[in-house]
Formats: structure tokens, sequence, C-alpha cells
């Protein structure tokens, strides 16, 4: 969602005339919401969140059939698109690209619109993987394939009233208007497995509604599975990517996702765990107001980390850097991390200089043995032991053992870019190296000759790491990178402890 806008306007504000101080003419006995009319209730100002301007009012396909409908029908617009390409090619009528190409047939202009409405269409599962590919750094990606994923990543549209309804009524009870004073139809967020709208509690407290999305959790399977028969189509699934393990490791996460209660009691948790980090803070959840499908929670304020990269150098620095410690931290010392690295889920408060954590639906939790080895991984790269790192690497599964000595080089080069910023003395100055470049132009040896897939760990921490390392990089950040190793690695493993959360 865009990080600041003009509030919502009154149309949008429904509000519970029972428990509302100011009256609104209708029958206080009904306890029923009406659309406000007077003066709303007094509170301090908060920064306000809009949804893109793009996004509409659509009835989301609930059923297993209605999805796979609007995927079935997709597959048929692309492939009549694909066809009229030729035609036009064969004749010279526009496309100067390889008339031969399968990708460059399908994926014309007119069928990439057709690909990203029926994604924003459908969301979910086939929404939900788009976004998670999409903030990875795009050159691992074909370019036709960033597009898309970018532009899905952007945009979403949300339930009609109706529907929206129907969802509060089965999750929270059909009394859940008199459990609000005042409530926004329309989100000021939606993406690709829920809508976020505000509200406000009798006592006066802002609040956030997540509301899950219907059919979405039943759905996971057969979503990712039309969608990659789609892209199959396409031609611009990346080979050697082990593409199966990759669907395996999100559809775990879009599991986990999907369930609120879960994902209710992460914030708890992280809320207790951050406590104790200065300008770090996560929003209080209210689990009486919550279920399996909608998560309410405190209203926090502040920019998105996008809005963050104008600012001055030293601003830029306190915010990567907590976005870096909280890393190392959530892996070294709790073994649970939040995995998604949308710079959606931080909010970062000006005047308060506090960075708000949001969205823990996709977080992990890692086995003691898996921190264990990978500690070691990192650390052999801090001290530029390549033995050390490659004996690491075999132990935990990142390699086979059976790799030829190009692949086993790449390897632990890659490594031991990843390990620089942890080596440096002093801040390491992320706007002089380009740590993710560096491990990039290594990607297509290891794609060649890699023997088996990494461990199912991996997927998720590796994206979070490439996203903390990317959000350094674009803020030109200098970070104690080391300093906050080493003080995790010489506490380990006395501060390593782990949540008991539901599995998948």
């Amino acid at each position: 969602a865009a990080a600041a806008a003009a509030a919502r306007p009154p149309s949008d504000t429904i509000v519970n005339s029972s428990s509302s101080s100011t009256p609104t003419g209708t029958d206080a006995a009904a306890n029923t919401f009406t659309p406000q009319t007077a003066a709303p209730i007094s509170r301090p100002p908060r920064s306000r969140r809009a949804i893109d301007e793009r996004a509409q009012e659509r009835a989301v396909p609930a059923s297993r059939f209605g999805r796979a409908f609007q995927f079935a029908n997709l597959g048929a617009g692309l492939a009549a698109g694909a066809v009229a390409e030729v035609g036009r090619r064969t004749f010279g009528l526009g496309s100067n690209a390889d008339a031969d190409a399968p990708r460059g047939s399908y994926m014309t202009p007119a069928n990439t619109e057709r690909l990203v409405a029926t994604l924003c269409r459908v969301r979910g599962a086939a929404l939900k993987l788009g976004q998670m590919v999409s903030i990875q750094d795009s050159d691992f990606l074909p370019p036709q394939l960033a597009e898309i994923f970018e532009r899905v990543r952007e945009s979403a549209d949300f339930m009609p009233e109706a529907q929206l309804t129907a969802q509060l009524s089965a999750q929270l009870g059909d009394d859940w208007r008199d459990k609000f004073d005042e409530f926004d139809m329309r989100p000021f967020a939606a993406a690709s497995i829920g809508q976020v709208h505000r509200a406000v509690l009798p006592d006066g407290v802002e609040v956030a509604v997540k509301v899950q999305y219907p059919g979405v959790a039943d759905s996971i399977d057969s979503d990712i599975n039309n969608l990659m028969m789609v892209l199959r189509m396409t031609g611009a699934v990346p080979k050697g990517l082990y593409i199966e393990r990759v669907l395996d490791s999100a559809r775990q996460e879009l599991a986990m996702e999907c369930d609120y209660v879960r994902e209710a009691a992460c914030g708890v948790r992280y809320r207790q765990l951050t406590a104790d980090m200065q300008g770090v803070s996560c929003p209080k959840v209210y689990t009486e107001l919550s279920g399996p499908q909608v998560l309410t929670a405190e209203m926090v304020s502040g920019v998105t980390l996008e809005h963050v990269e104008p600012m001055d150098q030293a601003t830029r620095n306190r915010v990567a850097g907590r976005v870096l410690t909280l890393t190392l931290r959530e892996l070294f010392e709790w073994r649970l991390m939040q995995t998604d690295p949308n710079w959606g889920n931080f909010l970062y408060d000006v005047d308060t200089d506090t960075l708000n954590l949001l969205d823990f639906g996709a977080t992990m939790e890692y086995s003691r043995e898996f921190i264990d080895g990978y500690i070691e991984i990192i650390h052999s790269a801090t001290v530029i032991d390549r033995e050390e790192c490659l004996r690491a690497s075999i132990a935990l599964g990142f390699l086979s053992g059976r790799e030829n000595s190009v692949m086993n080089d790449a390897h632990v080069s890659a490594v031991m870019a990843l390990g620089r910023p942890f080596r440096c003395d002093g801040p390491f100055d992320f706007g002089q190296r380009d740590v993710i470049a560096e491990v990039r132009r290594l990607i297509p040896v290891m794609l060649k000759h890699r023997e088996k897939a990494p461990p199912h760990e991996s997927y998720s921490l590796h994206r979070k790491l490439a996203g903390a390392y990317l959000l350094c990089t674009r803020y030109k950040a200098q970070v104690d990178c080391a300093g906050a190793f080493r003080r995790l690695y010489d506490a380990y493993p006395a501060t390593s402890s782990a949540s008991q959360l539901p599995q998948y």
C-alpha cells in the first residue's frame, strides 16, 4: 500500500450507532452501522495509507472450480493471443521478434495484460507466488516474467462489500459490528491473500483488520499447479532452479500464511522478542478480535521503506542497520524469522525514529541442527576458510559431495562474497561494494553444475537475507555487520531458542 494518502471519504466509513459518542440520527437500539455524517471520534492524527488507485472492487472466485475456470480461460486467451501474434509476424505486421521463439510468441503485450489481470482477479496462492518471486533481484528472471510479477506485486483488487461482510460474520460472529465503533468498508491495502481495513474500537483505539479472501486457503495446491501450467506454456520458467522444490516450499509457506491464528501467535511472540530493541516495535495483536481468517492489530504509523531511500544518509544507515541486525537475531538468536522482505512489511515512523514491523504470516522456525551448521558456514566466510566452508556446506546439504571443482569453487566463492560485510573492520559500506552483484555473476555456473537442490530451509532464509542486502545496497548504507555477527557468534548457542509454533 502507498505510505501516505488522504483519509477515507466519509461514505467509506460506517459508525456503530450504539457505541459512538456522536449520534448519527439512526435508531441506537437497532445497533446498526450507518454512513458517518457526524464528526469523527477525537484522536491523535495518524498518517494514512491508501490502496493503489488502480485496484477495483471485484468478487474473489471462492470455489476451486471457479478459480480453475479463470486459469483455463487465461490459457485459452494466451493461446489465441500467440496465434494472432504469429500471424502478425508472418505478414510483417508490427513485431520484429523472432517468430519461431515460443516465449516471444506468447509473451506479447496483450498476453501480459491477460496474465496480470487474471492473477489480480483470482489472488491467493498464484498471486502470492508471483509476489514472492518479484521481490528477488529481477536479473535472475526473464524480463517478461519479471515485468508480470512486478506488476502483480504492485496491485491487487479487493472484495465487494457483500463478500467482506460474509467473511467478517463467519469469523467474528454475526454481531461483529458491535465490536467496532468505526469500520472503513473500503480497504487501505489489498494483497494476495487478504485485504486490510481501518477500524476503531469502542475505547477509541485505532486498529487494522486483515480479512482473508474466501477460498484462498483451500485452493493453494490447485492455484500453484494452474499457475505453473500457464507459465510453462509461455516458456517463461527458468531452467535449472529445481522448480518442484521451489513450489513445495511455496506451498508450505502459503499454508502458514493462510492461518491467521498462527500469524497472531507470531505477532505476539515478535512483540515480546523485540521489546529490548531500541527503535524497533511490533503492533499489539487483539487475539479476541482475530480468527482463522481475520486478524486485528494496533494501527501503526510510518512510511514504507522505499520512502526512506531519499532521506539523509544517517537515517538510511540507522534503518538499514536495524533491518540487518533484526535479520541476524532472527536467525542466530531466536531461530524464528519473518521471511517476507517486502518493503511494505516495514513502516518507518520519522517522528519517533521507530521501525514498525508488520505482517508475520511468513514467519518460519528453524531447527537447532540447521542453525548450528549455518552459523559455521557464515563464520567460515568471516575468516576466509574455504575448506571449512566446503565441509560445512556438504554437511548441511547445500552440496552432495559429488560436485566437480567448478561447482565447489563457485559455491564457496558465493559464500565468501556474502560473508564480506561480516569480516570488515568497522562499518561496511554497501554503496562501495555490490555483494549481490558478485553472487549474481556466479549463478549461471551453479545452475549448470549443481547436483542437488539446496535444503528447503534455504528458500525462505535466503529470500529474507537477500532482501536485507538489497535494502542496504539501495540505501548505500554503512553498517557494522561484523560487530553484530561477532556478538551473536560468541554468545551462540546460549541465546538460541525457538517458539514451537504450528508446523506445516
